[in-house]
């Protein structure tokens, strides 16, 4: 009798564990170079990642490749939000943007659950609501943001201009405090913290001690934040996940970015989460797999034309396999991927021999094959079918999927 009562208990104890409410929250330090994080060590972002974990990721697509991406602030806000390079994005710059908003935005992807889900962004750059993620415009089905704060930069009279760039430090200290206001009291199902003086910062002053204080400064707008979600999981039935990373690294000196050196392309995460997987690792990880994370996370589903475009693999959860490879051999285009442990299980090879969906349009997938994901290979036999000159592939697993291009 005594066991049948535990295991009611048990039961009841797990069913209520799984109730809860789950909530993210990412935040972008602006332009801070994984090797300077580290040797700064920030007190809060550490703390988080003492939950969960902190890695090295890189940024800027695969030098060389179809996806090569510049390391640029609003290129790499773009890369988390969308969980795509720029070949698809097409947010090469900070200026003159005109995103493929067919790619989903993790907001956009929000509003189109079948459940109602709130949002919000916290940010020191409007373009980030008004551009990147496209509010309001039928192209992005007229998504609406719950709760904003930004637009600071253009209050002049709250906010004038200095030299030293510091009223953007006192804009991001603004933008930070309403997001933990917001967190404490809204607890929006998504939101995005946007902290934008580190990269100012490093614009003018490199790699240094004032620097070093300014990264400190920061990390404590995140301790804002971080104390608001351990606020709510406290004192409400909620789980919280929460991202902290940035958009992309340096030159050597600190004054600059844009280009493919390592350093550039060198970024970090730190996540509270201790699921984490084989994917949060080097050389694997990288800004991309934010978004399929928060969405694995938060249970939120695309749809499969717009999940196979996506070139993230969560770093929460289980996956199978990362890294996909293609290359030529006669007249075959031979496929290659790496392995996390030795899956058992099937991995399916689906082809479109259109890329209509960078344009708009739709794509047809064919799958040609199934094959053992542990054999970490397959062989695409073009003589069977139509000729092309580009070729989309995806393996997909039960756990995750990878895409590649090929064109002749």
């Amino acid at each position: 009798m005594k066991s049948v009562f535990f295991s009611v208990l048990a039961l009841c104890l797990a069913l209520g564990a799984a109730a809860k409410e789950r909530k993210a929250v990412y935040i972008v330090t602006d332009g801070i170079p994984a090797d300077y994080i580290e040797r700064v060590h920030p007190r809060t972002i550490f703390d988080i990642a003492s939950q969960g974990g902190y890695c090295r990721a890189y940024t800027g697509g695969e030098i060389g490749a179809y996806f090569q991406t510049p390391t640029i602030s609003a290129v790499g806000y773009t890369n988390i939000l969308t969980g795509t390079w720029v070949n698809k994005h097409n947010v090469p710059g900070n200026d003159n943007l005109k995103p493929r908003y067919q790619y989903r935005s993790l907001f956009r992807t929000a509003k189109e659950q079948r459940r109602p889900v709130t949002t919000a962004l916290a940010s020191s750059w409007v373009d980030n609501r008004t551009v990147l993620i496209g509010e309001g415009k039928p192209e992005t089905g007229n998504l609406k943001i719950d709760y904003v704060f930004d637009g600071y930069e253009n209050d002049k009279t709250r906010f004038p201009d200095r030299e030293d760039h510091t009223h953007i430090f006192a804009i991001d200290s603004l933008v930070a405090l309403n997001a933990a206001e917001c967190i404490r009291d809204k607890a929006p199902d998504l939101t995005w913290v946007y902290l934008w003086f580190t990269d100012s910062g490093f614009h003018l002053h490199g790699d240094g001690a004032y620097m070093d204080r300014y990264v400190h400064k920061t990390d404590s707008l995140v301790a804002m934040v971080w104390d608001a979600v351990k606020y709510r999981e406290k004192n409400f039935d909620e789980e919280w996940m929460i991202v902290v990373t940035t958009d992309h690294g340096r030159d050597e000196r600190g004054f600059g970015h844009g280009g493919q050196s390592a350093r550039e392309r060198s970024t970090w995460i730190a996540v509270n989460r201790p699921e984490v997987n084989s994917q949060f690792s080097e050389p694997a990880l990288s800004l991309v797999d934010i978004n399929p994370t928060i969405c694995r996370f938060l249970g939120f589903e695309d749809p499969r034309e717009v999940e196979f475009e996506k070139d993230g693999v969560p770093f929460i959860g289980r996956a199978d396999i990362s890294g996909l490879k293609s290359g030529k051999y006669d007249d075959n285009i031979v496929l290659t991927w790496d392995t996390y442990g030795n899956p058992d299980c099937d991995a399916e090879v689906f082809v479109a021999f259109s890329n209509k969906y960078l344009e708009g349009g739709h794509d047809e997938w064919v799958k040609v094959a199934s094959v053992p994901a542990k054999a970490g290979k397959f062989v695409f036999d073009k003589k069977r079918y139509p000729a092309s000159k580009f070729y989309k592939f995806v393996v997909r697993t039960p756990a995750n999927h990878l895409n590649r291009w090929y064109a002749e």
